[in-house]
């Protein structure tokens, strides 16, 4: 019996140089070529981590068996998300890509850059029929994720992947709530999203989605709570899948929150498990809706299907990583990630399957195929679509008015791109796409803010910034 266990092995420059080789070969280059072609995507490309692990700032890991760079990768292990690159890279080109890591490892990359926008110091012309600056904020710790605003009062919420919930008002971080419910970490996991209820200012409800753990495996989780002198009380469960559907893997747990007319609408990746999102037993890869004190609603497309969950609302999702509803219409706008290619941007309707992994138009990260279809019968087709992937991630409907030729556009960041898109929908369509903003940093969330700003949630350097006139 093998036994397999976590470790960690952490090793100077010298030391990474003399396990992987000398940095004498003449194959860095080439090594620096092959990452940016097959790593970048999930490692970054300052190598500072996203999907995966940092390279440069945190200790080299290995899952699993206590197994070299070379036959990790090689291996890979889908626990985690690493796929396996045997097919694709010879040893040789594999050793190339361990002796640049090693390299830069000694001898540095650049430092992440000072953020080049302060109030009114920079100013973007004629982007989409708006001039506009930059401001930050505030600078933040930590990974944030999702924020939302207090309604009617200054300030709002954000968190942090790490599990903490920071509190903001008058432009700075206040306070840290206490009592947070703790949350599983690693990989992906970890304290997503925040939304407050319609009716705060009378119930005084907050939600939170995040990463259970229960059983040393994960599924994502919704509860509601309250504040009291910043220490969250009166918790109660609104979602929670059944221990059998919890996972062991660390990626794709979706989330977001949309609340409408009672109801309360929210994503759950495919956690990695890509078939699961075809498969109405299981919660992963669908958009669920429940009441707003977690009651399943009898008229949900699936309710009378024994074999159903009845929360889920639609199905065929991959990583849903925005939710918002057209301020307008009234429909369920949906911002996913795709795996190489194939981001997607869906309307969400009543009992539709969006097709993962049947059809796509991305490719797997090694470079291999999904599927050899990007439509079927009875499948949707997005409403917008990026090839390669943006790393799209939180999206908002822009409501304020210090932008008016913006109002009612969609905006949606890009962590791997490091762009701030607009997207002009018409009759449900996606008829204008722009970049407006680009390599200001990864744009983890967007958020319309009370006072007509548009807000960015930013990771790389972690801080907020907001967009003003």
């Amino acid at each position: 019996m093998v036994t397999r266990r976590l470790w960690y092995l952490a090793l100077s420059p010298l030391a990474l140089a003399s396990l992987f080789g000398s940095e004498s070969f003449n194959d860095i280059p080439q090594g620096r070529e092959l990452y940016t072609q097959w790593c970048v995507g999930c490692h970054g490309a300052k190598h500072e981590g996203g999907l995966g692990g940092s390279l440069v700032n945190d200790p080299f890991k290995q899952v699993g068996r206590t197994i070299g760079f070379l036959e990790y990768v090689k291996e890979g292990n889908l626990e985690v998300g690493m796929p396996s690159f045997e097919a694709m890279l010879t040893d040789n080109q594999i050793l190339s890509i361990a002796h640049y890591i090693a390299h830069i490892r000694k001898n540095g990359i650049d430092a992440p850059l000072e953020p080049k926008i302060l109030a009114q110091q920079h100013i973007e012309e004629g982007k989409g029929s708006h001039d506009f600056a930059v401001e930050e904020v505030f600078k933040l710790s930590g990974t944030p994720w999702g924020i939302d605003f207090f309604p009617g009062k200054s300030g709002g919420l954000i968190t942090h992947r790490e599990g903490d919930l920071s509190r903001f008002e008058n432009d700075r971080v206040v306070g840290t709530i206490r009592n947070v419910p703790p949350v599983r970490t690693g990989g992906q996991a970890g304290m997503m999203e925040v939304a407050f209820h319609p009716e705060y200012d009378t119930n005084g409800w907050i939600y939170l989605a995040y990463s259970h753990e229960s059983e040393a495996a994960g599924m994502t989780r919704v509860v509601r709570g309250r504040i009291e002198d910043d220490r969250w009380v009166d918790q109660e469960v609104i979602f929670q899948a059944q221990q059998e559907h919890y996972l062991t893997s660390k990626q794709h747990w979706g989330t977001r929150i949309v609340f409408t007319d009672g109801y309360l609408f929210f994503g759950i990746g495919d956690r990695g498990r890509m078939n699961d999102a075809q498969d109405l037993s299981k919660p992963n890869g669908k958009i669920h809706r429940v009441y707003d004190d977690g009651r399943i609603p009898k008229d949900n497309p699936f309710s009378g299907d024994r074999k159903a969950l009845p929360s889920i609302w639609a199905y065929g999702v991959r990583n849903p990583q925005g939710l918002d509803l057209h301020p307008l219409t009234g429909e369920l706008w949906e911002s996913e990630h795709g795996p190489r290619g194939g981001d997607e941007i869906n309307v969400i309707e009543r009992g539709k399957n969006y097709g993962w992994p049947e059809i796509t138009y991305g490719i797997n990260y090694n470079g291999t195929p999904i599927s050899d279809r990007q439509r079927a019968p009875g499948m949707e087709q997005p409403r917008h679509y990026w090839t390669p992937s943006i790393a799209v991630c939180g999206m908002d409907f822009y409501e304020g008015s210090s932008f008016p030729n913006w109002k009612y556009n969609l905006f949606a960041g890009g962590l791997r791109s490091n762009e701030l898109h607009r997207l002009v929908i018409e009759d449900g369509e996606v008829v204008e796409s722009e970049i407006i903003l680009k390599d200001e940093g990864r744009i983890r969330d967007v958020a319309s803010g009370p006072d007509g700003a548009l807000y960015l949630v930013m990771n790389g350097p972690s801080r907020l910034v907001r967009l003003v006139p």
